[in-house]
């Protein structure tokens, strides 16, 4: 976490529902469940695409101990890993 290595990460997270998401350190996600309901394989393609593209460059995860929030309103079993 004291080391951005975003730049060179290539990890995302697939959950039992169909919710990619992106980034540990951020709430970006993508409803690869619907895409596939709504476009078959080639929507999951486009939307896996579109995922890697938007993929954020940089967690947020702020390394003060004063901070009383999370860094991230869900919890890690929710993301998985």
């Amino acid at each position: 976490m004291s080391h951005n290595f975003c730049e060179s990460c290539n990890r995302v997270r697939l959950t039992a529902t169909g919710q990619l998401f992106l980034c540990l350190g951020q709430d970006d996600q993508m409803n690869l469940r619907d895409a596939l309901r709504d476009g078959g394989l080639e929507g999951l393609d486009v939307a896996l695409d579109h995922a890697m593209i938007i993929k954020p460059k940089g967690h947020d995860f702020v390394l003060d101990r004063t901070r009383t929030e999370p860094a991230v309103a869900r919890h890690m079993s929710v993301t998985g890993g």
